[in-house]
């Protein structure tokens, strides 16, 4: 019976599958454990040219951490369970960053959380039809992490701020106008990705000869609006901004404007933060970050109110403490970021050296 994750080598490619279709692939710790194993096994193997991972079932590439444990785990007061799982998977998206072959991600269907961390810091991501991206922690009380620290200042426009704080989606397009993803390829074609990539056939030649112009990006007529609305260095000057506009007619900044106003305001201040200081760190630095700031967030009830009730009770209100998302502004953010006196996150002699190279 096949596992969580299938591992196989096929010719010149070592290829993962995330095999928990009916879990959207969430991430498991065991199934972390497994790709780090994989990674290993096809690094050392010098008849493995790359490395390409996928999601089975086509609904979902990855749909993030599997949250309900995540959520057991505190609730039991096992922290250090939450925090064993934190840590092997930064350090797995570190290691994906520096991985010395390349790393082709197959993405087709819900690509979020965990899955960006599995997918984004690769050397090459590819993007299906129905792709569709998001980091919707906010909404439970979490905040985005798996590096994204790191990667969403990165984004041209604004565009990282605007995904933190609405948590809103992004189609196969608007990714790649966005530089999420590199290129399209339809989802029935990558099975023959793979089989070029088996027969040795170089990673580029090989992504061009199936390559298709991607579908058009509905975000991207909005780009000037997301880069004004979302410079602000506050919270209200950014709902100003859309309230402005939103008032000038932008149907799209009202939903903005209203997404925002959904999710949790410890969260939103935390990202306003994390946004800002992120594109001066390199991604072990923000994953360090991340660290520090899931652990002191496991233990705040806001992360067990919103997994509650947004995906134990489905579509009911959480109640944030605190409430008003009037009152981000005056958050004071800073001892989540600060250094934890339990230990921090470490990530060995060779990842360092790795980090340094660059």
């Amino acid at each position: 019976m096949a596992g969580d994750v299938i591992c196989e080598k096929i010719g010149s490619c070592g290829l993962i599958t995330l095999n928990r279709p009916q879990a959207l692939n969430a991430l498991t710790l065991n199934m972390v454990r497994a790709i780090s194993t994989a990674l290993g096994d096809f690094e050392s193997d010098t008849g493995v040219a790359c490395v390409a991972i996928r999601g089975a079932g086509g609904k979902a590439f990855c749909a993030g951490g599997d949250i309900k444990t995540l959520y057991d785990l505190g609730k039991a007061g096992d922290y250090a369970g939450q925090l064993d799982f934190w840590r092997e998977e930064y350090r797995l998206n570190l290691r994906i960053k520096f991985y010395p072959k390349p790393y082709l991600a197959l993405t087709t269907g819900i690509v979020m959380g965990g899955g960006a961390g599995l997918s984004l810091h690769g050397s090459h991501v590819v993007a299906g039809e129905n792709f569709t991206f998001a980091m919707p922690e906010t909404g439970i009380g979490f905040f985005p992490d798996v590096g994204a620290t790191f990667f969403l200042p990165r984004l041209p426009a604004r565009a990282g701020m605007y995904l933190a704080v609405t948590g809103a989606r992004m189609s196969c397009g608007d990714a790649i106008a966005f530089n999420i993803a590199g290129v399209h390829i339809p989802s029935a074609r990558h099975g023959a990705l793979i089989e070029r990539l088996a027969r040795g056939e170089p990673i580029e030649e090989a992504i061009a000869a199936e390559h298709s112009p991607p579908p058009a990006s509905a975000l991207e007529r909005h780009w000037n609006l997301i880069a004004r609305c979302f410079a602000g260095p506050r919270l209200s000057d950014i709902l100003r901004s859309l309230d402005e506009e939103a008032g000038a007619g932008s149907q799209f900044a009202g939903l903005a404007a209203s997404a925002i106003s959904s999710k949790c305001p410890a969260s939103l201040a935390i990202v306003l933060r994390q946004m800002r200081i992120g594109a001066a760190m390199d991604l072990a630095e923000a994953l360090q970050t991340e660290f520090r700031i899931a652990a002191r967030l496991a233990r705040r009830n806001d992360y067990y109110e919103g997994v509650r009730a947004v995906i134990i009770d489905k579509g009911h209100r959480p109640r944030w403490d605190p409430a008003a998302i009037e009152e981000v502004d005056a958050l004071d953010t800073s001892s989540y970021f600060a250094p934890l006196p339990e230990g921090e996150l470490g990530f060995g002699a060779s990842a360092e050296a790795a980090v340094r190279k660059t």
